[in-house]
């Protein structure tokens, strides 16, 4: 892989991990508050907000910028929503902060990866990255449980003498090492090379920003190779960020596992995405990404599945085959779309069009399932659906992508 690769995986791995460690917390937080359960999902909600709302602007500034640069600084936005945390804002006020961070750290990420690898290591790298994704999520997960654990807490305040400083909340100490982390994510970013890529100047005023990003967004969509990924993968995402709710929730009515054991359940789809990813970094090259479609039919089937088990080693095993499938589906495609995105468009712009219409998804699912929440839909329904929407959509795509068409 060329130079500052793996450094860029090194910083992104560092960076999710305190992602997934803060929802964890913050959900803690909410029950701390004595919020309803339906305010979860909005933690995910307001943070992806940003991502659909500045679609059209994060994108030019990828590639007027330096990213590794720009990352470094996004991770300093974030930093700003934990130190409101820190200060007492509403838990959902903080993650609309950290959101905004997150909102230009995507596309120059994946802008940069596309920059510096060729069309034929493309799948490889995303292997790269989806693994350092999904290894961040487990270990999100597991440092997201133990700082939510009260006996760690317990310990940690008292080592640094926190109630005697008369801080309300016991958690305060467990948004210190989320502080400390995304300060050594913002090192690494700034040790990153420059790629050396340049593009042409983009209009400045929003007007024109929005029409050009429409346009792109158009092309994308109809272009027959990257309009096919591009629905799998925002089908893919819209519903990664869904289940992580719906499995917290699943798992603790279902099989009565408190908050951090029910964080600690999804690191088995987090295994599984590893393993997936690896399989098809190794063995599905760029020109059969399609040959992977059937794999969201499947998902969709053991999602409806794992709905009625009711015992922790067979759900275990259920969410690792989700994971395993979800790998071998995303991977492939995703390389397909940054390919075709890179092609057709620009690194900065391909990748925000892309998580313009992955986090139109997310907050779409995300609003359902909130919505259906609040409502008291029982969770095993509410997941049977899901997984039942899932496979469906994913046939009428597989149907679509089968169409006998040139690669490029």
């Amino acid at each position: 892989m060329p130079t500052g690769f793996y450094l860029i995986i090194a910083a992104q791995f560092v960076t999710a991990l305190a992602d997934n460690a803060l929802l964890i917390v913050s959900i803690a937080l909410l029950s701390e508050q004595g919020l309803p359960a339906w305010w979860a999902p909005m933690l995910k909600f307001v943070f992806t907000i940003s991502y659909v709302v500045l679609a059209p602007f994060v994108g030019p500034l990828a590639d007027a910028v330096p990213k590794a640069r720009l990352m470094a600084w996004m991770n300093g936005v974030k930093i700003l929503g934990v130190a409101a945390l820190l200060l007492g804002f509403n838990p959902l006020v903080a993650f609309a902060i950290a959101g905004l961070g997150a909102t230009a750290y995507a596309p120059a990420k994946y802008g940069l990866i596309t920059e510096i690898v060729g069309p034929n290591l493309l799948v490889k790298a995303n292997g790269w990255l989806e693994t350092s994704v999904v290894c961040a999520a487990l270990l999100g997960a597991v440092l997201g449980g133990v700082l939510v654990n009260t006996s760690v807490i317990a310990t940690l305040n008292g080592l640094l003498l926190v109630e005697s400083l008369g801080i309300m909340s016991p958690l305060y100490t467990s948004l210190l090492v989320l502080l400390i982390i995304y300060g050594a994510a913002s090192l690494l970013n700034l040790g990153i090379p420059h790629s050396g890529a340049r593009y042409p100047a983009s209009p400045i005023h929003p007007l024109l920003l929005m029409k050009d990003f429409w346009r792109a967004n158009r092309l994308l969509w109809r272009d027959a190779e990257g309009g096919l990924s591009l629905a799998v993968t925002t089908i893919f995402w819209g519903l990664g960020a869904t289940l992580q709710f719906i499995v917290l929730k699943w798992s603790a009515d279902v099989l009565s596992l408190p908050l951090e054991q029910s964080a600690y359940l999804q690191t088995a789809v987090a295994v599984g995405v590893v393993v997936g990813a690896c399989i098809a970094g190794r063995w599905i090259p760029l020109r059969h990404a399609k040959s992977v479609l059937p794999a969201g039919v499947v998902m969709g089937l053991l999602i409806m599945g794992i709905a009625h088990v009711q015992v922790v080693s067979v759900a275990l095993l259920f969410l690792a085959l989700i994971g395993i499938v979800g790998g071998i589906l995303v991977v492939p495609l995703n390389a397909l779309l940054q390919h075709r995105g890179y092609v057709l468009l620009s690194a900065g712009r391909s990748v925000a069009v892309q998580g313009f219409n992955e986090n139109l998804s997310v907050l779409c699912m995300l609003a359902v399932y909130a919505t259906l929440l609040a409502a008291d839909v029982s969770i095993v329904p509410l997941l049977t659906l899901f997984g039942l929407c899932t496979a469906a959509a994913m046939g009428m795509l597989i149907k679509r992508g089968f169409q006998p068409e040139r690669f490029h």
